[in-house]
């Protein structure tokens, strides 16, 4: 568990945000996009399940093609992508769709090594001028989003924040349909989220400024391919905690939802101040009525009462997602566990248990936005079911379950060389099948990073 901000810094951060509005309104509405888009290309900020095959598979979701940038050609913890195969792969794809690019990966070779590069901005700016070239000749609209460096791995932050400025420029011109500008994991006296409200201050209207990393692709993605604005009800397991500054992000909890709301295209609504009425009891308040998606954010309390309250919400709203943030990298396994006899997580629109409270609001919005958009399309229910249950099985059985079962059998600095997979695998069969609206067994368990922290168990319907 890392620290919070200093409240100084959390209420000149939330200043800086309030006098942003002004001249940086949201993003408004796009012009609709056909349902099913010919294609998409996706340049991830690395090769780990959680930026590169999760956003794809949700794209997927609306039935186009996607053109998702292969693993070996990406970066991990030990090394960069190279920059001359990605260039190379990127111009051999068709070009019949938006780019939607971490801007990072084409700049310095991913997310770990834009921390660690020593590159000249001149260096930097001319790798991501296959971009602007890339846009020039297709026509096509691109959605980037570059990361200012968490503190303190950072070696030149400057150069980092002076590429982030241009690349506002390049926005402020037309080169992206949008740009996010992020901030990595913020700690104590982390000077990220004060730099990040001074370039919202004069940022254009294309640019969305917020903390955020590896879920930020999920939400260009949903914009790209679900541009419509959708209204959005927000409910708290423990709203008197909600104004609460979270970890990773130095701002409060409420805040965080709506920057990643308007990240993914939805606007969040008024909550209405009534205790919610339910045979269990519990605090809460009444989402808004008529909102597409009503968001349940478990921020803590009874897990049980949670369970109970989702599966009330299903049932009287239609549409809910669930962004688990009680804790880090891992899910209440009390409250999935409820959710799951409960047969309720094959109903979600999505949910979102594995990484920081970001991570999860991020993917969680990006998913649903998404999911809300492919439900009329013929295939949609069946990808659909497969999303969630992958979902479920890396957040929920692998982040609060497996992870430690598995680093009591084999410590991290021991898993390269050894059998961690086979072994994973063998801890893995217990919990499948997996029963979703099909049933899932696991067709594979693998460490892609060759470390524990982050696994992707790919499921097949049994």
């Amino acid at each position: 568990m890392r620290s919070l901000l200093p409240l100084s810094l959390t209420f000149s951060l939330l200043a800086g945000s309030a006098a942003a509005q002004s001249a940086q309104p949201a993003l408004a509405p796009q012009p609709a996009l056909p349902t099913v888009a010919a294609g998409e290309t996706l340049i991830p900020l690395d090769s780990r399940p959680a930026t590169s095959t999760l956003p794809a598979q949700m794209a997927g979701l609306l039935g186009g093609t996607v053109h998702l940038t292969p693993a070996e050609l990406l970066g991990d913890a030990s090394h960069g992508a190279d920059p001359a195969s990605l260039l190379a792969w990127l111009n051999a794809q068709p070009k019949d769709g938006p780019l939607i690019v971490a801007l990072d990966t084409l700049a310095y070779g991913g997310l770990v090594q834009s921390r660690t590069s020593r590159d000249s901005v001149d260096t930097v700016m001319a790798r991501l001028q296959a971009v602007r070239d890339w846009q020039a000749a297709s026509g096509q609209p691109v959605y980037a989003f570059i990361v200012l460096p968490r503190q303190p791995d950072a070696l030149d932050r400057a150069r980092n924040l002076e590429v982030a400025r241009r690349m506002i420029q390049w926005a402020r011109e037309g080169v992206f349909r949008e740009l996010h500008v992020t901030w990595d994991d913020a700690l104590p006296g982390s000077p990220s989220p004060a730099e990040g409200a001074e370039l919202a201050r004069t940022a254009p209207a294309n640019v969305l400024v917020y903390p955020g990393a590896d879920e930020v692709l999920g939400s260009l993605v949903a914009r790209a391919l679900s541009p419509q604005t959708a209204s959005l009800a927000v409910e708290y397991s423990q709203p008197s905690k909600a104004e609460a500054v979270i970890r990773y992000e130095g701002i409060a909890l409420t805040a965080s939802v709506a920057l990643h709301a308007a990240a993914a295209g939805w606007q969040v609504a008024p909550t209405v101040p009534q205790p919610v009425l339910t045979p269990f009891g519990g605090e809460g308040t009444r989402p808004t009525e008529g909102a597409a998606l009503t968001l349940y954010v478990y921020n803590g309390g009874d897990p049980r009462g949670a369970a109970l309250r989702v599966s009330q919400l299903l049932r009287e709203r239609g549409a809910v997602a669930v962004a688990d943030v009680d804790q880090i990298n891992s899910a209440n396994v009390r409250a999935w566990a409820d959710l799951y006899t409960l047969k309720r997580p094959q109903d979600l629109a999505s949910l979102a248990a594995w990484g920081t409270p970001g991570n999860n609001l991020g993917t969680v919005l990006a998913h649903a936005k998404l999911a809300l958009t492919g439900a009329p399309l013929p295939a949609f229910a069946a990808a659909q079911d497969a999303l969630l249950a992958r979902e479920y099985a890396n957040d929920v059985v692998y982040s609060s379950n497996l992870r430690a079962k598995l680093r009591a059998e084999i410590p991290d600095a021991k898993i390269p060389g050894s059998d961690a997979q086979a072994v994973l695998t063998k801890l893995a069969q217990p919990y499948f099948p997996l029963q979703f609206k099909s049933s899932y067994a696991l067709a594979s368990a693998t460490l892609p990073w060759n470390r524990s922290f982050e696994a992707e168990l790919k499921l097949q319907v049994k």
